[in-house]
């Protein structure tokens, strides 16, 4: 009887600590990582589009009423990263025709957005200062938030389906401004 009772003592000690060190093992902060901390932002390498813009894929968006540029963006040069970057080409067009082209990059999470060159005399230039920076919603030529708002993020929330985002660019569905119209005046 006696034997039956240590034997019994010593595999309820056995079990207790076999399930002790169990308990241990899966828990999340035996890493160091806090599951619950922020995430640090890490970006991905960019380079440069090799080619100019498409003029067969841009496609222009509506920014505001008091925009006084026009905006188009090459469908072509979307992309939505794992690094939860959206990069794309953009043409603004003034008043008076003069086109300048760049490549940047929105983050939907912080909504802050970073240019990475331009195109200039037929070639890429990198911009070597590009930092990134909260995105404007309240000025006339707000394109980086009309992108973010209507096509690129889903509140905070990168859109990962370049064929969602195209599909948001549609005049008749676009929600980046206003109205869902695009700044060539097409509703």
């Amino acid at each position: 009887m006696i034997l039956k009772k240590r034997q019994f003592a010593l595999y309820s000690l056995i079990f207790s600590v076999v399930i002790g060190l169990m308990a241990c093992a899966s828990d999340p902060m035996e890493s160091g990582l806090d599951p619950f901390a922020p995430m640090v932002f890490k970006e991905g390498e960019t380079t440069l589009p090799l080619n100019p813009p498409n003029q067969e894929t841009l496609v222009p968006f509506y920014v505001s009423n008091n925009a006084v540029f026009k905006f188009a963006i090459d469908t072509d040069s979307i992309s939505a990263d794992p690094d939860g970057v959206t990069r794309y080409t953009v043409v603004m067009t003034s008043p008076n025709g003069n086109q300048q082209t760049q490549y940047e990059g929105i983050r939907c999470d912080s909504f802050q957005w970073r240019l990475y060159g331009n195109f200039d005399n037929g070639k890429w230039k990198e911009n070597t200062l590009s930092s990134w920076k909260d995105i404007k919603d309240h000025n006339p030529n707000r394109y980086q938030a009309a992108l973010a708002q209507g096509a690129f993020c889903n509140i905070s929330t990168q859109v990962k389906s370049t064929k969602a985002i195209v599909q948001s660019l549609n005049p008749k569905g676009f929600t980046g401004g206003v109205k869902p119209t695009n700044s060539y005046g097409v509703q």
